[in-house]
């Protein structure tokens, strides 16, 4: 090839060109309990990701049929999937809800294969899911099936249907305030100031839980008094989020702090964390970087 001075000034393009296109991108599956659960959680970075042009998906392990005080069955089943259906549309990713009846998820072998075909479906490189110690039984045991997919998801002769995965993902816990039999412990916390109102806004389309109350509402709730006034209850549960993931960025300061520096740490206003579960790939600060490319 003859080299030219227009060559020689497209070399530095053809290289960053020829990085990007062999780099992946990143593919997060995160599980929740009910159809509200991973949104809560996760929604913030999962938007952070989304943007940043990685793949997400979010997967209610229950139906919600019972998260309700005014109705239950299958139109309450039906609601809340179109609910988190609009949310995923607000958040730009994926989503998906079993049917399994709210209030009876149970760690089954059936249902650890189910866990274990969407993760390797999605060809997960993260896995994020409640901790096997909460005050509901599906999240506890959301958590223990999650937890039991994590290495049989590499293993080729269970669920042989689905194409094993190369190796084992990064799985994390969100956060939690139960203490025993060990309180949840931060190995990263992501500042979502800058996809807050984003986050507030696919919240704002689950009705049923964030307005009505879900399962332990009733008719005179603020939210439920404001619940035709579509810019007052907005600005009440963006207030109410904020205080939420205000908490989060206090309680995790030093963490946020060791990610971002002392003096954009200090200044985080809202933030999501979470922890490394022992039983999946155990990552390097390094690779959480890029695992979580929002820092640099």
């Amino acid at each position: 090839m003859k080299i030219t001075l227009l060559t020689l000034c497209l070399f530095p393009l053809l290289a960053f060109t020829q990085l990007h296109a062999a780099e992946e991108p990143l593919r997060i599956i995160a599980f929740g309990a009910h159809p509200d659960d991973a949104e809560f959680q996760i929604g913030g970075t999962a938007t952070k990701w989304a943007k940043a042009g990685h793949k997400v998906k979010l997967v209610s392990v229950t139906n919600g049929d019972i998260g309700h005080w005014n109705m239950a069955g299958g139109p309450l089943a039906i609601r809340r999937t179109k609910e988190v259906k609009e949310a995923a549309k607000r958040m730009g990713i994926e989503v998906e809800v079993l049917d399994i009846h709210d209030g009876e998820l149970v760690p089954s072998l059936e249902n650890r294969k189910k866990i274990i075909r969407l993760i390797r479906e999605w060809n997960a490189d993260m896995v994020f899911s409640h901790r096997p110690w909460d005050y509901h039984p599906d999240h506890r045991y959301t958590g223990v099936l999650v937890q039991d997919a994590a290495f049989m998801v590499a293993v080729p002769y269970i669920c042989p249907d689905t194409k094993p995965l190369d190796k084992n993902p990064c799985f994390f816990y969100y956060p939690d305030r139960f203490e025993k039999p060990y309180p949840f412990t931060p190995d990263i916390a992501v500042s979502i100031d800058d996809v807050f109102d984003q986050k507030v806004d696919a919240i704002d389309a689950l009705e049923s839980q964030v307005y009505e109350g879900g399962a332990l509402g009733h008719k005179d709730t603020l939210l439920q008094r404001r619940a035709h006034d579509p810019v007052k209850r907005k600005e009440i549960l963006k207030a109410s989020w904020s205080a939420r993931n205000g908490r989060i960025a206090d309680r995790f300061r030093d963490e946020l702090k060791e990610w971002y520096g002392d003096k954009k740490g200090a200044e985080v206003k809202h933030a999501e964390a979470f922890e490394i579960c022992e039983y999946g790939k155990q990552p390097t600060k390094a690779e959480l970087k890029k695992l979580f490319p929002f820092f640099d």
